[in-house]
């Protein structure tokens, strides 16, 4: 199904493409904020029938315009609407947690017509889980409902005791309200009059509500926010108008996931399912971002302390000094139902965590939040050593503890996802290969912090474990014969020896010696991995291999970007161009020019790229992969803490010209200018007040 998203901060509407929300449609539709449903029931009719679809459109995430008209309607054979005669226009868009709807009507009729406009409400006030049909419980009820002359107020007793209500108003008077006809209103139009009727509609939580505006003001407001926005972005120019459009794109939904509970903005996973903070997702999605706009990673970096862990608790597989990996606000978290409050159960964010804070601190020498943050990098690397290495073997493991916690913790958490050559599913506790990549990076990218101030025996212990963990890993999960790590380790430490994606992100680690990180390359790019549009989570052939499949042979687009910033990282910037011209050309097979959270594994050969059923559109990883693109192209890595820039460009075939202008780096900005020339990629610095070094290598 094609369905229509518009967010800003924490409230998102979901509707199908007409911009309603039918009852008891089987898609989840409905407006949800704090992960309960406030409007279960939207249908717009004309004289009592569905209108006709003309288009629909919400590339502007916080606003959607649909365009609809009606069907023939004849009584008796005396005519009622001439077919496609009204235009019926629904513009909405959400603004400081109140959804505005305006429904305009202009009449293409030659004479006078008369007809009715009825909108069909309901709320159910659902748990986002049991509307998805993942957890079932003990809930609340409705409380009551009351009716004003322009509007209705639902109210809702939870099982929280958290009251909650939906309030809706309209600006034009109604001739009916009615639960079976809906609330109705009766237009006369001339030839090409126009007429409208605005709804506003509030959740509202414990008295907690937005406050409603004239819906123009709001509008203006959001176009305002968005503009600070992209002032305060990278710009990017080049002569690919495939890539432009995706890079566009991007910026432009990694805007709309960008929420603040509190402690600065920070991308939430992905539109509609996981509007919430997510760990791994989101700190991962802001080291994407770093390029762009490194405000973004502070705020995240915040976001994620406020709520490490401090204790061992098995119901929310919480440690001290884990990262969680998703908090949740609904009911059935409140009243402790599910255990996502917030829930611990990701093997990967705490190394992340640390990762994104080294990376922060290359691209802006910010050393302020890392001493703001020494406690709680402090727990991370204790959790990493005594919680994350369950054995004491020197590798972190992940084992499930909660009765309704996720299995498998790695960043693919399917339950088919770590998988036997021979088709047998792997034990808990099991060790990923990437994750120990991530370790090394933290403590490595840590170490570093600790030596600018001043604290030398600890980046000399971190260095040496760091070292022992990388001649571990090489020992224990490198294949010979594949000449590729394994996946994995598991509970008995045997190699889960099927091909994956993973070790792709241990380049990015520095973790692998020049020849085998140029041997895992080679397989990534293989015709078993690479299937012309990206790089396979699963290589074809293997036992567990499904194109269609969520993790076991698709194509995400935010684990090919982990993998493209380590190639271009060990200089194996030929075969990242092959990957991103891959997936530019998959992202032209999408709905605005967007990549989604992954697509079907098949090969060009199957024409288009391959939708995933039910992936999350936007979805933040995915939309930070294209921005990505731009960092790997110049090879750009900046170092703060020693005051250089490394540069070392090489444009993907369909690019001839790149202009990047105001990355902020350092104390300031740097732009520069890449263009083709002679076959080779000339760069030039057209401003730098960064107080770093630019150093410029070629590319192999």
């Amino acid at each position: 199904m094609d369905y229509r998203v518009i967010k800003e901060n924490d409230l998102f509407l979901l509707t199908d493409d007409k911009g309603n929300i039918p009852v008891d449609n089987t898609y989840g539709l409905g407006l949800y904020t704090k992960d309960t449903r406030f409007l279960s029931k939207f249908d717009l009719k004309i004289n009592g029938e569905d209108p006709i679809l003309l288009s629909s459109s919400a590339d502007e995430n916080y606003s959607a315009r649909i365009l609809l008209t009606n069907p023939h309607m004849e009584e008796d054979g005396e005519l009622i609407l001439w077919r496609e005669s009204i235009q019926l226009e629904r513009k909405r868009l959400i603004y400081n947690g109140v959804l505005y709807e305006t429904i305009q009507v202009k009449s293409f009729f030659p004479k006078p017509v008369e007809f009715d406009i009825s909108l069909l409400l309901d709320v159910d006030f659902t748990d986002m889980f049991i509307v998805r049909g993942f957890q079932y419980g003990e809930v609340g009820e409705r409380s009551g409902e009351e009716r004003t002359d322009n509007g209705i107020n639902y109210y809702y007793e939870g099982a929280d005791h958290v009251k909650r209500a939906t309030k809706v108003t309209w600006d034009r008077k109604a001739d009916t309200v009615s639960d079976t006809e809906g609330i109705t209103f009766h237009f006369s139009l001339s030839h090409s009059e126009v007429q409208s009727v605005t709804f506003t509609i509030i959740p509202e939580i414990g008295g907690q509500s937005g406050k409603a505006i004239a819906p123009d003001d709001a509008h203006e407001k959001l176009e305002a926010s968005y503009r600070e926005w992209e002032e305060g972005t990278t710009k990017v120019q080049c002569d690919s108008p495939a890539l432009q459009r995706l890079v566009e794109r991007g910026v432009l939904d990694l805007r709309v996931l960008l929420t603040d509970i509190g402690f600065g903005r920070f991308p939430v996973a992905g539109l509609p399912w996981f509007g919430v903070p997510f760990g791994r997702d989101s700190l991962i999605a802001a080291l994407q971002m770093l390029p762009f706009n490194p405000e973004i990673a502070k705020g995240t970096l915040m976001t994620m302390a406020s709520q490490q862990g401090t204790k061992a608790d098995p119901w929310r597989d919480e440690q001290p000094g884990k990262i969680m990996h998703e908090i949740r606000y609904g009911e059935l978290a409140a009243t402790g139902q599910i255990p996502f409050t917030p829930y611990y159960g990701t093997i990967d964010a705490t190394p992340l965590f640390l990762i994104l804070l080294t990376e922060y601190t290359k691209w802006t020498g910010d050393l302020v939040l890392a001493e703001e943050l020494k406690q709680n990098v402090e727990d991370a690397l204790k959790w990493i050593d005594q919680y994350g290495d369950r054995d004491g073997d020197g590798f972190v493991e992940y084992h499930q503890e909660s009765s309704k916690g996720i299995a498998n913790q790695g960043w693919k958490d399917s339950d088919d996802s770590v998988v036997h050559r021979n088709g047998d599913y792997a034990e808990t506790p099991i060790a990923l290969s990437e994750v120990q990549g991530y370790v090394y990076q933290a403590k490595m990218g840590i170490a570093d912090l600790y030596e600018k101030s001043g604290k030398s025996d600890e980046a000399v212990r971190l260095r040496e474990q760091a070292q022992q963990l990388k001649r571990n890993f090489h020992d224990r999960f490198w294949m010979e014969d594949q000449s590729f790590y394994a996946i994995a380790l598991d509970k008995d430490k045997n190699q889960v020896g099927t091909m994956t994606s993973n070790p792709g992100h241990v380049l990015f680690s520095g973790m692998m010696d020049e020849i085998h990180a140029h041997q895992t390359v080679d397989q990534l790019v293989s015709p078993r991995f690479f299937s012309g549009y990206g790089i396979r989570t699963m290589a074809e052939g293997e036992a567990g291999y499904n194109p269609m499949s969520y993790h076991d042979g698709s194509v995400w687009p935010h684990d090919n970007s982990m993998i493209l910033l380590g190639m271009s990282k060990t200089n194996h910037q030929k075969e990242a161009n092959k990957i991103m011209d891959g997936l530019i050309q998959a992202a032209q097979d999408f709905e605005y020019d967007r990549l989604p959270e992954l697509f079907c594994g098949y090969g060009t050969s199957a024409g288009r790229a391959v939708k995933y059923p039910v992936a999350c559109s936007p979805q933040a990883w995915a939309a930070g992969t294209p921005l990505v693109f731009i960092q790997t192209m110049l090879g750009l890595f900046p170092d703060g803490l020693n005051g250089v820039i490394h540069l070392s460009p090489r444009l993907i075939d369909q690019v001839n010209e790149l202009k990047v202008t105001r990355m902020k780096i350092g104390q300031g900005h740097l732009s520069l200018s890449v263009k083709k020339k002679d076959g080779k990629d000339v760069v030039s610095v057209d401003h730098n007040t960064t107080g770093y070094e630019v150093l410029l290598s070629e590319q192999a």
